[in-house]
């Protein structure tokens, strides 16, 4: 009770922290330093930021600005010292179902603001300070120059927890395979080192006994296990497993001090309690409950049982049997997948990695000094993890590789846990074997699903943009996939997958692009290669990176008794408006309403299209066109459609002004409804058969989680 209230108190300042909302979008001087590494993608640059000067005065709240610099011809370096003109609102993310939630990472790591650089003369670096981030910097370049940035990617990550040469490609099959935590430097490669400063010390004193004269070496070993541990630690950023182990290891230390044992479970609640005490708000991140429920998990269930190297292979073999299992049910619930070839890949990639990859890497880090030293083993290093990489590659690709199922309570999560626990109970429980039956309501979770002639639709979070999901009883239609991001991310595969498999729609049976606009597009490609066997259409094929069918009425379709048909959208002139109007505009009716999906089409093109195609019997929802522009939306193509409810698909305070206010005041003139999923988050919209069209939940309102906007 006592950590959950000193939690809920760090909770509460932390959102009070944030950028007041009055202070949103308006230009302001900072001075301050950057930290951590930055990133740099073509002419842009990502970052971290604390300033020690807000508007010429000390900030009103303490916290670090997430800030991005676009074409800026000098990136930021760890440690420097800017005066810059930035622009900057409250910490803000998208909404869906099975994605992640910013907002509640922008607390747990103190970001207050997020926001960009603006173009100005008085931007300028002002100084340089001497700081571990600069360290960890020098060694990743160091490691590119000696290596070149390709093959250093991966052992960056490992010496210095610097992630940034790693892309999409990498993380899909770290995550495939299940060694992500190997990648993000794991308390076991602490442990490691920790061990490699033991052995260091022993073989000083069979070298040197007089030593022992001097200091105990005992008590010596441990001190510089600490030690080489906690330089490990630092030059890796202080990730949570990384402080875990840390305080593991300055218990047993001290431990050994003072004369006495500290066995694993007291070792392990000494952590948390530290970890609970100085970052309670680290309850609110994936890693604190993998890292701390992975090692409670083999304290209590994977005791030594035989000695000799068949002994430690065995043991080895059910620690890493243990880990797959027991963490399966956490991994379904915070990431909504797992890898089914982590048993396999971890076999061959921990031991690899943590006790030769690791210390090669290390001593030829400790040796940059001295290149002709450091280089082979870094050389060894990085060739046995291209090696190992390939293997990765190939496991990653074998069907089935990773399980994916749909959100599930967490009442499915517990009994998960305790049916784990239950299957590596010692010899002589009984029915141990039946704690498998505990994971079934985990991995077969009840689903809802409509009748034949009704449908559901999810207009999801994708910022701005537009992406929707429809399902009947038993198909899905994907109508166009959000935006393309930075860095090579995109909507497609960072939103609508995940939401798809959160919702356990099964797969894509129709792919529709409305045009080949980016906002629209951005994620197609990542939907084909999930569903390559899906039917595609779009409005503008030529424009898109796969074949295509246009949407004409011939590609008119029904499923499960709902009807899925192409409006004709007459086409004139030339250019980016005659682009939008190229959009398919998907009319799906049900028994009970219909959808209208309308792109980007402009008040022009509604004005050329047929009014007696528009009019429908059944009451209707439809998307409000082009996100809400003031050139779209025109009042008579709004009467002949009669909408009940229409929804804005647009990014949270973008710079477009949409929607519009004429807009809105068509709509409400109208006579409909309007939710905007900025505001809103994902909207779903139930399309009953015997009932009027509904909507059935916001995600992101009510605002249940007290950290959201």
């Amino acid at each position: 009770m006592l950590f959950a209230a000193w939690a809920a108190l760090q909770g509460a300042r932390g959102v009070g922290a944030r950028l007041p909302a009055d202070d949103e979008g308006k230009d302001v001087v900072v001075t301050g330093r950057v930290v951590d590494l930055p990133r740099a993608r073509g002419g842009d640059a990502s970052f971290l930021f604390v300033p020690d000067t807000v508007g010429g005065a000390p900030p009103a709240t303490r916290g670090t600005y997430r800030l991005s610099w676009y074409r800026t011809q000098v990136s930021p370096a760890p440690c420097e010292r800017w005066h810059l003109t930035v622009r900057l609102r409250r910490p803000r993310g998208n909404i869906n179902p099975g994605g992640g939630d910013a907002e509640r990472t922008a607390l747990q790591r103190g970001i207050v603001a997020t926001g960009y650089v603006r173009a100005a003369p008085e931007n300028a670096r002002i100084g340089v300070a001497m700081c571990v981030d600069a360290w960890r910097d020098g060694v990743a370049r160091a490691l590119d120059g000696h290596l070149g940035a390709e093959d250093a990617r991966i052992l960056k990550a490992l010496a210095v927890g610097d992630t940034r040469g790693l892309d999409a490609a990498d993380w899909d099959i770290a995550r495939a395979t299940g060694v992500s935590h190997l990648i993000a430097i794991s308390g076991f490669h602490v442990g490691v080192a920790a061990g490699g400063g033991v052995l260091a010390t022993r073989l000083l004193y069979a070298w040197w006994p007089m030593l022992a004269l001097l200091w105990p070496r005992q008590m010596t070993q441990a001190m510089v296990g600490m030690l080489v541990a906690g330089g490990y630690g630092m030059l890796a950023g202080l990730g949570l497993p990384t402080v875990r182990t840390l305080l593991m290891i300055g218990v047993v230390v001290l431990a050994g001090m003072a004369r006495r044992r500290a066995g694993g479970l007291s070792l392990l609640a000494f952590a948390m309690l530290a970890v609970l005490t100085f970052d309670p708000l680290s309850v609110l991140s994936a890693g604190f409950w993998l890292s701390f429920a992975g090692v409670g998990f083999l304290v209590c269930c994977v005791a030594p049982r035989s000695r000799g190297f068949l002994g430690w292979v065995g043991e080895l073999l059910r620690a890493q049997a243990a880990m797959s299992i027991a963490l399966l049910p956490l991994s379904l619930c915070l990431f909504g997948s797992t890898s089914l070839m982590g048993f396999v890949a971890n076999l061959v990639a921990a031991p690899l990695v943590s006790f030769v990859v690791v210390p090669l890497t290390l001593v030829g880090c400790v040796l940059l000094a001295v290149p002709s030293l450091a280089v082979p083993l870094l050389i060894a290093a990085a060739w046995l993890l291209k090696q190992l990489w390939r293997m990765l590659a190939a496991l990653a690709d074998v069907p089935g590789a990773q399980l994916s199922v749909a959100e599930s309570g967490i009442l499915a999560v517990v009994l998960a846990t305790v049916g784990a626990l239950w299957l590596f109970m010692p010899r002589g429980v009984p029915l141990r074997g039946y704690g498998a039956l505990l994971f079934l309501p985990l991995l077969l979770p009840p689903r809802d699903m409509p009748k034949a002639g009704a449908f559901r639709a999810w207009v999801l979070d994708v910022g701005q943009g537009l992406a929707v999901v429809v399902h009947t009883r038993h198909h899905t239609l994907v109508y166009d996939t959000g935006p393309a991001y930075g860095g090579g991310r995109d909507a497609g595969a960072g939103i609508v997958l995940p939401s798809i498999t959160a919702l356990g729609l099964g797969g894509v049976d129709t792919l529709v692009v409305s045009h080949g606009d980016v906002d629209h597009a951005g994620g197609a490609a990542a939907i084909v290669g999930r569903y390559p066997k899906a039917r595609r259409l779009s409005g503008e094929p030529g424009r898109l990176e796969f074949p295509a069918e246009p949407c004409t009425s011939e590609a008119d379709w029904s499923w499960d008794g709902v009807g899925f048909h192409f409006l004709d959208v007459p086409r004139e002139g030339q250019g980016k408006t005659a682009s939008n109007d190229r959009s398919c505009v998907l009319s799906i009716e049900g028994e009970g309403g219909r959808f209208l999906l309308t792109g980007d089409i402009s008040a022009k093109a509604e004005r050329r299209m047929d009014r007696d195609a528009l009019w429908s019997e059944l009451p209707t929802v439809t998307t409000v066109a082009h996100h809400g522009s003031k050139h779209s939306s025109d009042v008579l193509w709004l009467r002949a459609v009669q909408p009940e409810l229409a929804i804005v698909s647009s990014g949270w305070r973008n710079r477009f002004g949409h929607p519009h206010a004429s807009v809105l005041a068509r709509h409400e003139d109208a006579g409909a409804d309007v939710l905007n999923t900025a505001i809103s988050g994902a909207i779903v919209v139930d399309m009953p058969r015997d009932a009027t069209p509904r909507v059935v939940r916001e995600w992101r309102r009510p605002a249940s989680r007290y950290w959201r906007e």
